[in-house]
């Protein structure tokens, strides 16, 4: 029987363990590698090529919902598989117009997530997430984004930046850590932005930032 081959890409190197040991379990399935931030993950799928990739949305180095194209692109056999803390539809629907073909939250029992890397590897769509409707997603389609994306923005680039980086789930501390300003700097930016775009909540934000198109790479 041919292994489905998995690259886990998370920063916890726990919860990396703890994959690891699920997936080497089963009969039908092997970690080929592990990563612990975007970079890497990057570089060993182009050189291993796997089946496919289970991955965190919010890493170090460039982390996030742009990578996920990334990942395609150096290996367009690769399926990828989100594996996340966020439960907001707003992220689902950005994983999925980048590529993803699976989103898991981390508090699905272990064999939901098995049953999710089956279901994906074998080239279906496998949606776990509070609400969501299964028929809401065709295999092989992606979302399109809708909202005022041609729109002049009001925003200054920095606060761009940081409204991006936030909507890819990033802390305040590591916005900071990015951009190289203070974590109190980071706090009035995202005051700001909740101010000028008249918006409530960080799920608030993230619909802007998709609208907007700063949760995906440009297509060009």
């Amino acid at each position: 029987m041919k292994k489905i081959r998995v690259l886990v890409a998370d920063d916890h190197a726990v919860l990396r363990a703890g994959l690891r040991m699920l997936i080497n379990s089963q009969s039908d399935m092997e970690v080929a590698a592990e990563a612990a931030d975007s970079a890497e993950a990057l570089e060993r799928v182009g050189l291993l090529q796997p089946d496919l990739v289970l991955m965190d949305i919010t890493m170090p180095g460039g982390g996030g919902i742009p990578v996920i194209p990334a990942v395609l692109k150096a290996c367009p056999k690769t399926r990828v598989l989100v594996l996340t803390m966020h439960d907001d539809p707003t992220y689902l629907r950005a994983t999925m117009e980048a590529g993803a073909t699976g989103y898991l939250v981390k508090s699905a029992a272990d064999t939901e997530l098995l049953t999710a890397i089956r279901t994906v590897a074998a080239g279906r769509t496998f949606v776990n997430l509070p609400g969501f409707a299964p028929d809401a997603l065709t295999t092989g389609q992606r979302a399109e984004p809708t909202g005022p994306r041609d729109q002049p923005s009001p925003l200054s680039e920095r606060e761009r930046e940081v409204l991006a980086l936030v909507a890819q789930g990033h802390s305040n501390r590591e916005i900071a850590d990015r951009l190289g300003i203070s974590i109190k700097t980071v706090e009035t930016y995202r005051a700001r932005l909740m101010e000028k775009l008249e918006l409530r909540s960080r799920a608030d934000l993230v619909r802007y930032a998709l609208e907007r198109g700063l949760l995906l790479p440009d297509k060009t």
